[in-house]
């Protein structure tokens, strides 16, 4: 960015930002755009602009973009904002906001597709390795020495929290070249370049992701206080304030320390394993764990900066709230939709990958296929798409390396959701069951033509009859439909697939996209 004055000697710049200090304080002259603009910035296509900023009150502003200018006066807090017509995709371009004594100079603007990349470390995750994942992506190596896509920029909000809604977040727009992708989000830019090479037009994402975050740090209070049966997320955090504010946390933890110290000792003189020492106690404040702090400090101050819509990878750190994680997230897309002004914002969200050991035994998922099929309710939500990483999974690693595949898939739903393709980006639905003698025919949508199966065993179906013990089943592909059974169940009342943390996959659609895992029964 380049910062112009307008004809005013160094002496007389000097002067007046001394004067300006005296009267309206240090925040009452300089003219400033939201921290979201810079030079190299992807603003979006077919959609108005907003521009805004600071400066002094009752300052006239000028904005300019290629042919368009407009004006608008400050108000008596100094903010300002103008709404720029739409545009079609191309450039570069160069943004000028000038104000009475200076102009501000963006350059090397590009107009494209935006997208908001948001969620927890799968989302956070970074193309090349880093010492808080301890892995890259699949083929790192190779992967960042191709990453020559200069249109796709990158704006990546550092972690901060707030209780407090902030009116400005840190950052710079980087260009995608093998000396930057390195610490991208991975997701992100495979999703980008999926986009980019799909609709030959820039990419810019918004990039605002923190490892292990929970949803409702996102959220912001007046959407969870609207919510009574999320408000005990509210009052813990009450709570836990309290307690550390007034240092009732700490005094406890020292307390505890004494203890265990005196225990530690007796179990050293006795050959015998000390007790597990207490964890000094954390600040809730600074805690991405929770509610609005993350919302406050690094989503609203990016409002409302035009995007196409929103990527979203989280839910590891709801498997405590599995039981309402529906909850959260229907609260949140609807609370980002108002912030954003789009009650019709798309918003596409993965479903999480397999984590953990092998189930021995059907049926017996713990919190990760909870938050499964938590995520699956949210399917219903309009203009919202889900797509599944259930397959590519790591037993070890909850940070899987193939987000190639979650990019492209994520791609898949942005063409059909946001770009209005007809393209499949679902793999195969639950959608009913007929019982045929010692049988059950299952019904899927999204089959994209038909299934496909995976021959492996245990296959991820079991069958249960009527006192509710799921066994594996035997399982047949016939056209659009799937058949189970087993000799263990004579009369099949429920079926199940895929339900466990790291579950065996067997079925897929014809674009490779794996079966949504389900459960019919509600033993």
């Amino acid at each position: 960015m380049k910062r112009k004055n307008q004809g005013w000697s160094a002496a007389w710049q000097m002067f007046i930002l001394f004067a300006a200090v005296l009267f309206f304080g240090d925040k009452g002259w300089a003219l400033e755009a939201a921290g979201v603009f810079g030079d190299h910035m992807v603003l979006q296509q077919g959609r108005p602009i907003p521009v805004w900023g600071r400066a002094s009150a009752g300052e006239e502003i000028t904005v300019s973009l290629a042919e368009q200018k407009k004006t608008v006066l400050a108000d008596a807090s100094g903010r300002w904002r103008i709404i720029l017509e739409s545009m079609l995709a191309g450039g570069p371009y160069e943004l000028t906001i000038a104000g009475k004594a200076e102009t501000l100079c963006f350059e090397d603007v590009q107009v494209g597709e935006v997208w908001l990349c948001s969620g927890q470390s799968n989302m956070d995750m970074t193309v090349a390795r880093e010492d808080r994942y301890w892995c890259g992506v699949m083929n790192e190596e190779a992967e960042v020495a191709a990453a020559n896509w200069p249109a796709i920029r990158v704006f990546d909000v550092p972690f901060r929290t707030s209780d407090e809604v902030l009116e400005d977040a840190e950052g710079c727009w980087e260009v995608c070249s093998p000396q930057t992708v390195g610490h991208f989000s991975a997701a992100a830019y495979f999703f980008a370049r999926e986009i980019h090479k799909h609709l030959n037009v820039p990419v810019g994402l918004l990039t605002t992701a923190y490892g292990a975050s929970t949803a409702e740090a996102w959220l912001s209070r007046g959407a969870l206080e609207a919510e009574t049966e999320l408000h005990f997320l509210l009052e813990e955090y009450a709570r836990k304030c309290q307690e550390f504010d007034s240092g009732a946390a700490q005094k406890k933890y020292e307390e505890d320390l004494a203890w265990w110290k005196e225990e530690a000792a007796k179990a050293e003189s006795a050959g015998q394993k000390p007790p597990r020492k207490p964890a000094a106690p954390k600040n809730p404040h600074l805690d991405q764990h929770s509610p609005c702090v993350l919302y406050n400090a690094m989503a609203a101050p990016l409002a409302p900066y035009a995007v196409r819509g929103v990527l979203w990878y989280q839910g590891e750190s709801n498997i405590p709230t599995a039981h309402v994680y529906d909850r959260i997230m229907e609260t949140l897309i609807a609370d980002w939709r108002k912030t954003w002004g789009r009650g019709d914002l798309p918003f596409l969200y993965v479903q999480l990958a397999g984590y953990g050991k092998p189930p021995s035994e059907p049926c017996q998922g713990g919190g990760t296929a909870r938050v499964r099929h938590a995520q699956t309710k949210n399917r219903n939500i309009p203009y919202t798409a889900m797509v599944s990483a259930v397959d590519i999974g790591e037993s070890g690693n909850i940070h899987p390396k193939n987000k190639q595949e979650v990019g492209r898939r994520l791609a898949l739903a942005a063409r059909a959701l946001a770009y209005g393709e007809a393209v499949e980006y679902s793999g195969p639905v639950f959608e009913s069951m007929e019982v045929e003698g010692e049988y059950v025919r299952i019904h899927f949508t999204h089959v994209d033509g038909g299934l496909v199966f995976r021959d492996i065993q245990p296959s991820g179906f079991a069958i249960a009859g009527p006192d509710g013990r799921f066994v594996w089943a035997d399982v047949g592909v016939e056209g659009e439909t799937v058949v189970v059974c087993s000799p263990e169940v004579k009369q099949p009342v429920a079926v199940c697939y895929a339900w466990s943390d790291f579950p065996y996959v067997s079925l897929f659609n014809q674009e490779g996209l794996p079966a949504i895992p389900f459960r019919t029964d509600d033993f």
